[in-house]
C-alpha cells in the first residue's frame, strides 16, 4: 500500500572512487572490491595516507573548459553525476519553477580554497562557496524554483536528501534534483583529521583498511565522491511511465547537543533520528528490512550507532550494511551516497555486504551483512550522523510497495 505522500526516487548518478557508474558501484559493493591506495595528498609526497581517490575522473563533456576553469574539483564531481542521475530519470518534465536543486556539503570548494591562499584571482569567491554545486546543477537545467545548500557535516547528503523530499510533499516543488558533494583531498584536511586520530594514517593494506564495526578497526579513509539522485512526485513519475528504483517517505533530523566532534556514547541522538524518522514514515522497527549504517569505522562514532541500532531494533535484530567499507567517507557526500545504494539494494532486492569485516566488535550487538544477502521487498532506513550532533535518517521503501 503506497503512502499519499511518498517520493519516487527515478535518476539516480555518481561519481567516486568505487564507482565512475551506478553499475560499477554496484559490482564492486557486491564484489567488496575495494580501491583504496596510499595517496599524496601535498606537492612534496610527504602527505601520504590511504585514501579513495576517483582516478583518471574528468569532467569533459559536462563542463566546458572556460566552466572547469570556474569550478572546484568537487563542484565538478557534482555537475557529472547530477547529469547522470538526470539522464537516468530520462530527464526532468516539470516547469522550471517546479524544478529545485538541493545539495550537500562538508567544505564546499576546499581544495580551491587551500590552493588560493595568497593568490587569490578574480574567480576564487566563486569557485570556493559551498553553494556553487547548487548553482552549477540549477543553471544546468534551467531550476528556477528553489536552490539550497546545506551543510551539517557528515550529514550533508542525508539532510539534502530529506529536505529535498520535503520540498515536494510540501507542494512547493514537482522535480528535485538532490545529492551531495565533496572533494577534501588537500594536507591540511588530511593532516587535520590524521592527528584527530579519526583516520587510518599508516597499513599494509589501504584496500583493506576501512573496516566498519570490527573489533580491529582504526577509523575511516577519506574519500572523495558525488552522488545524486532525481526525485519527482510518485503520481507524476507514474503518470509518465518512470522507472522507479524506489520511494522515499520518511525523515529524521536531531542534534546531540553533546560535544563538537564525538557522538553522544550511547547514541541517544542517533536513537531519536531513527525513531523520528520511521515514525514520519508510518513504519514499525520490525517491518523494517535493513539499515544502511553511517559505519565509519571509527572506535567511538561505530559504537554509538551500534547502541543506537540496538535500542530501536533489539540485539542483532535487522540486516546492517556499512557502505564506507568499500566508498570510505565522502563527508558531505556520504549521506547521498548511501542513500544511492540503499535505493539500489531496494531496487535489485539484494544487500550488498560489509566488506573487510574479520571479527564483530562484541560491543556491537548487530546482524551485520557479510556475504551478499537476498532481501525482501520493504522499508529501508539510511543514517548519517556529523560533527556537531548533526543526525539524519531517511526512510526507503520499494518501488512496489
Amino acid at each position: 500500500m503506497t503512502r499519499e505522500d511518498a517520493v519516487a526516487v527515478t535518476g539516480l548518478g555518481v561519481r567516486c572512487g568505487a564507482g565512475a557508474t551506478t553499475r560499477e558501484l554496484w559490482e564492486n559493493l557486491l564484489h567488496s572490491r575495494s580501491t583504496a591506495t596510499l595517496h599524496t595528498f601535498d606537492d612534496e609526497g610527504t602527505v601520504v595516507h590511504p585514501a579513495y581517490p576517483m582516478p583518471g575522473f574528468t569532467p569533459e563533456g559536462y563542463l566546458t573548459p572556460k566552466e572547469v576553469k570556474r569550478t572546484d574539483r568537487s563542484v565538478q564531481l557534482a555537475v557529472c553525476a547530477a547529469m547522470d542521475a538526470v539522464t537516468d530519470a530520462g530527464g526532468l518534465h516539470t516547469a522550471a519553477g517546479r524544478r529545485a536543486v538541493v545539495t550537500g556539503t562538508t567544505y564546499g570548494g576546499v581544495i580551491s580554497q587551500e590552493h588560493g591562499i595568497g593568490q587569490p584571482d578574480v574567480l576564487y569567491p566563486a569557485r570556493v562557496m559551498p553553494n556553487a554545486g547548487a548553482y552549477w546543477i540549477s543553471s544546468k537545467f534551467g531550476v528556477t524554483g528553489p536552490s539550497l545548500t546545506l551543510s551539517t557535516a557528515c550529514a550533508s547528503g542525508t539532510h539534502a536528501v530529506g529536505e529535498a523530499m520535503e520540498l515536494i510533499r510540501s507542494g512547493r516543488a514537482d522535480t528535485v534534483v538532490t545529492g551531495g558533494h565533496e572533494s577534501p583531498f588537500t594536507a591540511t584536511t588530511a593532516l587535520a583529521f590524521a592527528r584527530s586520530g579519526a583516520m587510518v594514517t599508516e597499513c599494509d593494506e589501504p584496500a583493506r583498511a576501512s573496516r566498519p564495526f570490527d573489533a580491529e578497526r582504526r577509523g575511516f579513509l577519506l574519500a572523495e565522491a558525488a552522488a545524486f539522485m532525481v526525485l519527482e512526485r510518485l503520481d507524476l513519475a507514474r503518470a509518465r511511465g518512470a522507472r522507479i528504483y524506489a520511494t522515499l517517505i520518511g525523515y529524521g533530523c536531531t542534534s546531540d547537543a553533546h560535544h563538537l566532534t564525538a557522538p553522544h556514547p550511547d547514541g541517544a541522538g542517533a536513537t531519536a533520528c531513527m525513531e523520528q524518522a520511521l515514525t514520519d514514515a508510518g513504519v514499525a522497527p520490525d517491518a523494517v528490512t535493513h539499515v544502511n549504517a553511517h559505519g565509519t569505522g571509527t572506535t567511538l562514532n561505530d559504537l554509538a550507532e551500534a547502541r543506537a541500532i540496538t535500542a530501536v531494533f533489539g540485539p542483532a535484530a535487522v540486516p546492517v550494511t556499512a557502505s564506507k567499507s568499500v566508498t570510505g567517507h565522502s563527508l558531505g557526500a556520504a549521506g547521498a551516497l548511501e542513500a544511492v545504494i540503499t535505493a539500489m539494494s531496494l531496487h535489485e532486492g539484494l544487500l550488498p555486504p560489509t566488506a573487510h569485516l574479520t571479527r564483530l566488535d562484541p560491543q556491537c550487538e548487530l546482524d551485520v551483512v557479510v556475504r551478499p544477502r537476498k532481501l525482501s521487498a520493504g522499508p529501508a532506513l539510511s543514517n548519517s550522523f556529523g560533527f556537531g550532533g548533526h543526525n539524519a535518517c531517511v526512510v526507503l521503501d520499494s518501488a512496489q510497495r
